[in-house]
Order: C-alpha cells, then sequence, then structure tokens
C-alpha cells in the first residue's frame, strides 16, 4: 500500500462485527489488495487527471460491492479468496463502475460534498467530474476485459442497467404507472443491479457451481434495493443523534422516497402533498414533513416491504451452503432492517 492508502477493514456499519475471524482476516486482506488495484488502476501521467481520478477513491467509503464480492468468492472452489487475482481484479472493477456513478450522480444532484470531502464537480467544475467519471468507466472495462468476454458481456449489460435506472429516475414515473412499482424498479437498476454483479463475479470467478452464483446474484439484487430502502427509513424516521446524517435530506433535495409514495399513494394529508411538491428550503417546513411522514402509513408500509425484502435475501441464503461467509450474509440481511429501528 502507499503512504496516502488507509488500511481497509470490515465496517461496522454493515454489522458484521460478529463474524467469524478467520473469514474477517481473509476478507480484509483481499480487501487490501483490492485497494492496491484501484490505487493503481485509475493513476495517469497526466497530474490533472490522476488528481481528479482518485478523489473519491483516497476519500474511502464502505467498499461494499468489493467486500461482497470477496464474500461471495469464499463459496466457491479456488480457496481463500483474497489469494484470487481474478476475484480481486473483479471486486476492483465492480467499485471503479460504482465510483463512475458517483462522479455523474454529483453533477446531476448539484452535489458540493461526497464522503466528507469536496465533490469533483465543487472543486473543479462539472465538465472535469462528467469526463472523470468516464475515465473511472474506462479502466473499470479494462479490467473486466482481462476477465474474458462473458464478463464483458456481464458490466456491460449492467452498465446498461445503472443508466437506464437513471434516466428512469430523471423522467419520472408516467401519468398511468405505479409510483410504488417504478420507485423500487428503479432502485433494483441503480443499486441492486452492480451489487448483483458484485456477487455473481465473486462466484463465478471462485468457481462457485452455477446455482450458487445465480443465488449469490440474486441475493445481492435484493440486498441492495433493501439497503436503499433502508436509508430512505432513515432520513424520515431517525433523529440526527442516532443515525449521524441530519433527517430531511431527501426532502430539502425535492427527491421522493419510498415512504413517500406510500404516504401519497394512501389517502394523504393534503398539507404533505403541498410539501412534497418539489425542494423544500424552509427548516420549519422540513420539520412540518418529517412529523407528518413520521404519522403516515407510508412509513411503516416502507417498514413492512423492507422486512419482505430481507425475507427475500434470507431464502437465497438458504441456497447456499452452511459457512461463516453465509453466517455474514445473513448478518447484513439483519442489519439492514436493525439500522432502522
Amino acid at each position: 500500500m502507499t503512504p496516502d492508502q488507509t488500511v481497509p477493514r470490515l465496517p461496522a456499519s454493515l454489522g458484521l462485527d460478529q463474524a467469524d475471524p478467520e473469514l474477517v482476516e481473509s476478507v480484509t486482506n483481499g480487501l487490501i489488495k483490492v485497494e492496491d488495484v484501484l490505487h493503481s488502476v485509475v493513476r495517469s501521467d497526466v497530474d490533472f487527471v490522476n488528481q481528479a481520478a482518485l478523489h473519491l477513491v483516497k476519500a474511502g467509503g464502505k467498499r461494499f460491492r468489493p467486500l461482497f464480492t470477496l464474500l461471495a468468492a469464499q463459496f466457491g472452489a479456488e480457496g481463500v479468496a483474497g489469494d484470487n487475482d481474478d476475484v480481486i481484479t473483479a471486486a476492483a472493477a465492480v467499485e471503479l463502475v460504482h465510483l463512475a456513478t458517483l462522479y455523474h450522480d454529483d453533477v446531476m444532484d448539484e452535489a458540493t460534498m461526497r464522503r466528507g470531502t469536496k465533490s469533483v464537480n465543487a472543486r473543479w467544475d462539472n465538465a472535469v467530474a462528467i469526463l472523470t467519471g468516464d475515465f473511472l468507466f474506462a479502466h473499470a472495462s479494462r479490467l473486466v476485459a482481462d476477465l474474458g468476454s462473458q464478463a464483458a458481456r456481464i458490466i456491460a449489460e449492467t452498465m446498461g442497467q445503472l443508466v437506464t435506472g437513471q434516466i428512469r429516475e430523471t423522467v419520472g414515473a408516467g401519468p398511468d404507472d405505479d409510483h410504488v412499482r417504478h420507485y423500487l424498479d428503479v432502485m433494483g437498476q441503480k443499486t441492486g443491479s452492480l451489487i448483483a454483479t458484485a456477487g455473481r463475479f465473486g462466484g463465478m470467478f471462485s468457481r462457485a457451481t452455477p446455482e450458487h452464483t445465480e443465488a449469490l446474484r440474486r441475493f445481492g439484487d435484493i440486498i441492495g434495493t433493501a439497503f436503499q430502502i433502508s436509508d430512505d427509513i432513515i432520513d424520515i424516521a431517525s433523529p440526527a443523534d442516532e443515525s449521524g446524517k441530519t433527517p430531511g435530506t431527501d426532502l430539502r433535495e425535492g427527491v421522493k422516497t419510498l415512504p413517500m409514495h406510500y404516504a401519497l399513494a394512501q389517502d394523504p394529508d393534503p398539507r404533505l402533498v403541498e410539501l412534497l411538491a418539489g425542494p423544500i428550503t424552509d427548516d420549519d417546513a422540513v420539520e412540518e414533513a418529517l412529523t407528518l411522514l413520521r404519522k403516515s402509513s407510508g412509513l411503516e408500509q416502507a417498514v413492512r416491504t423492507l422486512g419482505d425484502y430481507a425475507d427475500r435475501a434470507r431464502t437465497e441464503l438458504a441456497t447456499l451452503p452452511s459457512c461463516s461467509a453465509r453466517d455474514a450474509l445473513a448478518m447484513l440481511a439483519r442489519y439492514v432492517v436493525a439500522r432502522t429501528r
């Protein structure tokens, strides 16, 4: 590792603090190698490009997607996942795709901060952020190309899903669409699809059976959407001193999340309809909207939907052989619900 890198560790915020110590050591060693790949592959001889490309890499993050790739690889026949070069390459490629989408998302959202530091569009400008995201997509594609044509096809299809989800979110639901169904479908494309590919790659490149690889793909798809739903709930239900996040962020940005869609679909309070018509800039109005949402049946329905997703994820785990990695994935499925309480 280089001096500007931090030593990766399993994030306590993912509920894996009780995971098997040997599994933790194996996955942590793998994450260190992934971090090395991330820092080396995006470097450029052009200093400015180098700064922009490494900006979010250095900012860190949970590295959930490479973590899931490494956990999925524990079900294969190729030994320790952290010693499998193809698994490491796949894990790094998936994270690069994720990072690239963050550069683009920050432009679309006009964000000024990302992971505790200035976003690239705020530090430089939108054009730099967009082009840097493209640069990371290119390097992710190059990494996956070394893994074979099937992997290249899978990542290309995944990128297509990511873009389709973003377009559908931007355009919004049509007049005849079910807004809840539209939202869940979009989250599956924007969030679930890449995490599903992380699980699929972990299984593929550790030579897990096709049945187990498919179960890992489905688990990733489900748990990815579940984490988004739990974020939606936390943004409304949890005080800042408990969640560590400022509640009402989605309201301030004018983003309609799952609890809001449920609330609007189920005999909503007229005042809530008025408040949710667009971004809310007044702090008192944000608090009023939060109060109405917390009282609404929409929040309760979102909590039930989250529980349904967690149950579906656990059902997929029943297909996998009993081992410490399966236990760790079960911890994730439990945690995604527990973090909202």
